[in-house]
C-alpha cells in the first residue's frame, strides 16, 4: 500500500498538496484527516476543493458538522462532503444527523476528527496525519484500501513548484 511522508514548508506547500490530491480523487473515496487544532486540516481540504473546481468560499464545518460541495472528478460533477466532527459529543450524533447516507460510491467524504465517530464511520481509503512543526508541517499519507492505493499511486506532489 502507498505510504508517503512529506514536509510542508508553508501554506503554498499545503495548497500544492491539495491540488495534487484533487487530481487523483475518485468517487466514493473516504479520507480521514488527523491533527491538532490549527494543523491545517481545513486548509488542505480547501485546497483540494479549489483545485477540483469549487470557486466559492470553503468554511470549516465545525458548527454545522458537514458542508456539501460539488466538484469535478474525472470529468464528472461529484458530490464532496467535508465533515468536521470536533464538536460531536457522541458517535450517535453522526447517525442521527443522517450523515451515514453520505458514505456511498458516488460521494467523496473528507472527515476531520474521525475518532469522534469511532465505530460508526467506514474504514477510510486514505488516512492523512498533519503535525505542526516549529517551521511548517509534517504530513503522512497512508492508503488503507485498493481505492486509496490507486489514488495515492497517482499522486504527483512537488511542493516547491
Amino acid at each position: 500500500m502507498q505510504h508517503y511522508k512529506l514536509s510542508l514548508a508553508d501554506e503554498a506547500a499545503t495548497q500544492a498538496l491539495g491540488k495534487s490530491l484533487a487530481h487523483c480523487l475518485q468517487s466514493g473515496i473516504v479520507i480521514y484527516l488527523h491533527g491538532d487544532l490549527g494543523a491545517g486540516k481545513t486548509a488542505l481540504t480547501r485546497a483540494i476543493l479549489h483545485a477540483a473546481g469549487h470557486e466559492g468560499t470553503v468554511k470549516s464545518p465545525t458548527y454545522t458538522l458537514a458542508e456539501p460541495y460539488e466538484i469535478w472528478v474525472q470529468g464528472a460533477v461529484t458530490k464532496f462532503m467535508h465533515f468536521d466532527l470536533y464538536r460531536m459529543r457522541s458517535p450517535d450524533e453522526f447517525i442521527e444527523a443522517g450523515f451515514r447516507d453520505e458514505m456511498n460510491e458516488r460521494t467523496i467524504c473528507v472527515i476531520e476528527w474521525p475518532e469522534k465517530a469511532a465505530g460508526i464511520l467506514p474504514t477510510p481509503d486514505i488516512e492523512i496525519q498533519i503535525d505542526i512543526l516549529e517551521a511548517g508541517r509534517k504530513v503522512e499519507l497512508r492508503a488503507l484500501s485498493e481505492k486509496g492505493n490507486a489514488c495515492l499511486a497517482q499522486l504527483h506532489f512537488a511542493p516547491n513548484l
